[in-house]
């Protein structure tokens, strides 16, 4: 990769020099390249909608679609997308004046869902479920608006091994975020192209790029999640057995229905033996 600053997209300017930096970074971008390959993400004059909530995530997600689009890797368009759900402190400005100054196209949507969350969820029990509801559903609306055939998301691989639990644990299913999937009226994809990025690397990438994080101060707030609670598992797991993750996460791509025990999915009853 050449980093003079008429060859990088300015998400890129100021990226440090170290070895380091430019290992991980080659390392995120390559993973993310697999991923939108293994799982077809890539349609004929497609629009993407990148979700943007102004995380490490979503700012690793961004830069990195950015990259591969600046090499020629992405045919795509991207328009990133900022859902503001009128979160009382929410540094409206921080957003546009970045993207702005990355010369990333992009649109600010203001759709008070706090109030909505707060009025309708109990004392005591959390916003996520509602919240994440409401908030799909604008951006569904949104990219439709916008011609987009796919919202795009900057859910990394332990998002999906913390879903994946939390499903076991609480909902008694084998699941997960799929890194593609089609919404229920058929007309867009949801894709998750950081699905083989660690959280760690997302994290060191953002500091490293010193982009403005903006902090989830809804969910943020609650103590006793699901999600932290599982998150503590797997960190614990991974400081005992280091690489304990990335196992868990190849096993996902890994199932084998036979050696389950759901018939709708392995046919156990006309299992015959040879004779």
């Amino acid at each position: 990769m050449l980093d003079d600053l008429d060859d990088i997209h300015p998400l890129f300017h100021g990226a440090p020099s170290t070895t380091e930096f430019k290992k991980l970074r080659k390392r995120i971008v390559r993973q993310t390249r697999e991923a939108i390959d293994a799982y077809g993400m890539i349609e004929r004059d497609a629009r993407w909608l990148v979700c943007l909530s102004g995380g490490k995530d979503s700012y690793t997600l961004l830069a990195v679609l950015y990259e591969l689009k600046w090499r020629g890797l992405l045919p795509v368009d991207l328009l990133a997308c900022n859902l503001d759900q009128g979160q009382p402190g929410f540094p409206a400005t921080v957003l546009p004046e970045f993207l702005e100054k990355m010369q990333v196209p992009h649109r600010i949507e203001y759709q008070d869902t706090y109030s909505i969350v707060m009025d309708k969820v109990p004392e005591g029990r959390t916003f996520c479920a509602l919240c994440s509801r409401l908030r799909r559903g604008n951006l569904y609306r949104i990219a439709r608006e916008e011609g987009c055939s796919a919202v795009v998301l900057g859910h990394h691989r332990d998002d999906m091994l913390e879903t994946f639990f939390m499903n076991l644990f609480h909902g008694s299913r084998l699941a997960t975020m799929p890194p593609k999937l089609l919404n229920d009226e058929g007309d867009l994809f949801v894709y998750r192209p950081l699905a083989n990025v660690a959280e760690v690397d997302c994290e060191k990438f953002a500091k490293s790029m010193d982009y403005p994080i903006i902090p989830c101060d809804l969910c943020g707030s609650q103590d006793g999640l699901q999600r932290q609670q599982v998150k503590a598992i797997l960190d614990q797991w991974e400081t005992n057995h280091p690489g304990r993750r990335q196992k868990m996460f190849k096993a996902l791509s890994n199932a084998r229905p036979s050696h389950l025990l759901d018939s709708s999915i392995f046919d156990f009853v006309g299992l015959s033996r040879d004779t």
